[in-house]
């Protein structure tokens, strides 16, 4: 099963590669791609579209996986991070790949063990799952995480993502 794990955001998305293969898994690749504020807003969004496009294009996975949008107290950002959302959605229509959801305590309790762990914790076991030493952004990490999710979790899981 090979998995694209998105962090949505339209400052910084950032993104994971996922395969898993008899219980072994591999990372094929991660980073972020980055906006600036004063792009317009269109153009932030089809870098996003694009990029989920030419991941799709170039790993043909059997899912992409994303995390379902936290609200906050700032609703400026939840409008944004909704626009990305958007933006990756469409990419996986446009060429009839499967999308799943997950809930951030989901993923921090099937990657961590525990549904409110940190930052530092999802980076550091996203690095221990996947035998990297690599130091990587947190967007990258919780993109990983979130495919990590989708690959570990239990087939029921899956159903009801």
């Amino acid at each position: 099963m090979k998995v694209v794990g998105i962090d949505p955001g339209t400052a910084a998305c950032g993104y994971g590669i996922v395969h898993e293969s008899e219980g072994r898994l591999r990372v094929l690749g991660h980073g972020v791609w980055t906006t600036r504020p004063r792009t317009p807003i269109e153009l932030r969004l089809k870098t996003i579209f694009d990029g989920v496009g030419a991941l799709i294009a170039e790993h043909e996975p059997d899912a992409v996986v994303l995390e379902e949008s936290f609200v906050g107290v700032d609703a400026r950002t939840a409008l944004s991070v909704g626009q990305a959302r958007g933006a990756v959605l469409v990419a996986c229509a446009a060429v009839g790949v499967a999308c799943a959801e997950y809930a951030p305590a989901r993923v921090k309790q099937t990657v961590c063990g525990y549904g409110r762990a940190d930052k530092e914790q999802v980076a550091r076991m996203v690095s221990v799952l996947l035998g990297s030493r690599e130091r990587m952004p947190h967007h990258a990490s919780d993109a990983l995480a979130v495919a990590l999710c989708h690959v570990l979790g239990s087939p029921l899981m899956k159903v009801t993502a």
